[in-house]
């Protein structure tokens, strides 16, 4: 019966084949709509939002918020903001290097300014995708 294939029993040669197809193919996408229909087909909202979260945490560690100011901002647990403060200093320097990239290309629009609440968080996916939603938010109207 198949099931889920855990990272580390996979053999080298097949980490090798299948990360280095995953950079590849991410490395070929030429703008934000090839970027967004991508990962649109590829993950899940709750997905996508998850990984967004983690760009949010990293930005705010950036900027100079406390792990407590981050908690209650964005509604997330000590350990995703601490593996994500690990990531920040012990990684490859990804995360700081694309931070700063959007920073300098995007100054002018700041994510919590722009939406007027915290960008991806609960209430913020339920406005952007209203849809999604629509039988949750309609019986929490009622209330």
């Amino acid at each position: 019966m198949a099931g889920k294939v855990k990272y580390h029993e996979l053999s080298d040669s097949e980490k090798k084949k299948y990360l280095g197809e995953f950079y590849s193919m991410v490395a070929l996408l030429k703008n934000r709509e090839e970027v967004k229909s991508f990962f649109k087909d590829l993950l899940t909202l709750s997905e996508v939002v998850m990984i967004s979260r983690r760009i949010q945490v990293a930005k705010m560690l950036l900027e100079g918020y406390t792990h407590e100011d981050i908690r209650k901002k964005l509604k997330i647990g000590f350990t995703t903001i601490s593996q994500v403060e690990k990531w920040l200093n012990n990684g490859f320097g990804g995360y700081k290097k694309i931070i700063r990239k959007y920073k300098k290309k995007y100054k002018e629009l700041d994510e919590f300014d722009k939406y007027g609440e915290v960008p991806f968080s609960s209430e913020w996916v339920r406005k952007k995708y209203p849809m999604y939603y629509f039988l949750s938010n309609l019986i929490n109207r009622k209330k």
